[in-house]
């Protein structure tokens, strides 16, 4: 975006901009230079996302395994018509002084350190969900982006979606009456991991050393690396921050809750498929007390199925009626009185994701300099709700009582040994 003064000097747009800024109608000063931190699966698809988007040139894509990167770069070509460069270590990427912003889309444990740095050179920020892998890094990445004025925008797409803000419209507009609780549930047959298998050497062209970063050292195994890494504690929180992140969000939005949770009940345990290689919990209920309505989690991982049909959902049940949702769409549900409806009924109205609609507000944003819909104060709350619950059923603690201004639990020892995690040398957490 802010690199054509250079050709004013006689070097040439050629030495600074990628061949596809010739052959598209966007102005050189309103194009944004992109780079993707992590290129396997949900990190790509965001990048496409933003390609698909007059104007946005793609010119770094990095990742630990070279096979992934390289496949990348081909996709890229076919279906963009551009190159980009190809880095193994992120730190190289950001020494890049046409980029504008990067996408982090690498598993949870190393969201933090790539943000920060970004923050550092002066790069905005997309960072997948959920934002970080502990509490303290939420504190960290969030000081950044303040700190050094970026835009970030975290990955919970909902909060772009059109079937949401219906939702939250609607619920607002006291159509509902008083609302009274939200149920959600969560149940995917991947959140109890893959098959057992034996450890095994690391696959050609993959740097595993640079893959664990600061997660503990430990030998390799094919069911704790791409696709299953997220059920495994040093690098994801499960179902609970996976899926947690997006309908929990959903949930607080709906009674404009902005503050971090102040108590939390949980209870999690794995208590089937014993031959799956996991350790986050298959089997989890959560209950989060609000001032006045309350929300409750569930998942059963290894089942398909749930209330309404629907494998994942959410009710946010009222005095009048109850809506009924994912993302596939929503209804009302009136109650009655007598054999008259409080509220009027609503029949399915379909909806989508929207990856697309949060990409737009981000490269919207990096323009304007407004925030964006899901700023990193929004991210860390509803971070801090999974990872209290997490941390609630690890401990087998009854309730925990979160101090957000100590940042610490005040009734368990034990639960706060989980808000800060410790870093493997020679990787530190970063001091903002």
């Amino acid at each position: 975006m802010k690199k054509t003064a250079v050709a004013a000097t006689g070097l040439g747009l050629s030495s600074v901009l990628p061949a596809s800024a010739f052959r598209t109608k966007t102005a050189p000063s309103d194009q944004v230079n992109v780079a993707l931190i992590g290129c396997r699966n949900k990190g790509f698809g965001i990048l496409r996302n933003h390609l698909e988007i007059e104007g946005i040139n793609c010119v770094g894509l990095c990742d630990i395994d070279q096979n992934i990167l390289e496949e990348r770069q081909a996709d890229v070509v076919k279906d963009f018509q551009q190159k980009p460069k190809l880095y193994n270590d992120y730190r190289k990427l950001l020494e890049d002084k046409d980029l504008d912003a990067v996408i982090v889309g690498t598993p949870d444990h190393w969201h933090c350190l790539p943000t920060v740095s970004a923050c550092e050179a002066g790069k905005d920020v997309y960072v997948e969900k959920p934002m970080a892998n502990s509490i303290e890094e939420c504190n960290i990445m969030t000081r950044a982006a303040k700190k050094y004025n970026r835009i970030v925008q975290v990955g919970q797409q909902q909060r772009s979606g059109e079937i949401w803000n219906a939702i939250m419209q609607h619920i607002k507009s006291d159509q509902l009456g008083k609302l009274r609780k939200v149920n959600i549930w969560a149940n995917f047959n991947y959140g109890v991991g893959r098959p057992m298998q034996p450890d095994e050497a690391v696959p050609e062209g993959v740097d595993y050393e640079f893959w664990l970063g600061p997660a503990p050292d430990r030998t390799f195994n094919p069911t704790r690396f791409h696709g299953s890494w997220r059920m495994f504690w040093d690098y994801g929180g499960g179902l609970m921050t996976d899926w947690g992140v997006h309908l929990i969000d959903m949930a607080l939005w709906a009674g404009d809750v902005t503050a971090a949770p102040e108590k939390v009940m949980a209870y999690g345990e794995n208590l089937s498929f014993p031959d799956h290689n996991h350790e986050t919990y298959d089997t989890m209920s959560v209950v989060f007390p609000q001032k006045d309505y309350v929300i409750n989690w569930q998942h059963t991982a290894g089942t398909q199925n749930g209330p309404y049909n629907m494998l994942y959902g959410m009710e946010f049940v009222g005095d009048k009626g109850t809506i009924v949702a994912n993302r596939s769409g929503w209804e009302v549900i009136p109650e009655m009185d007598g054999e008259n409806p409080k509220t009027k009924a609503i029949e399915k109205q379909k909806g989508r994701e929207y990856h697309d609609l949060h990409v737009k507000n981000f490269l919207d944003c990096i323009k304007s300099r407004n925030q964006p819909n899901c700023p990193p104060e929004t991210g860390r709350q509803v971070a801090l709700y999974a990872h209290t619950a997490n941390i609630a059923a690890r401990t087998g603690e009854n309730m925990l009582i979160w101090d957000d201004q100590k940042n610490k639990f005040t009734n368990s020892k034990a639960a706060n040994e989980y808000v800060v995690p410790a870093y493997r040398k020679p990787w530190s957490l970063p001091k903002i």
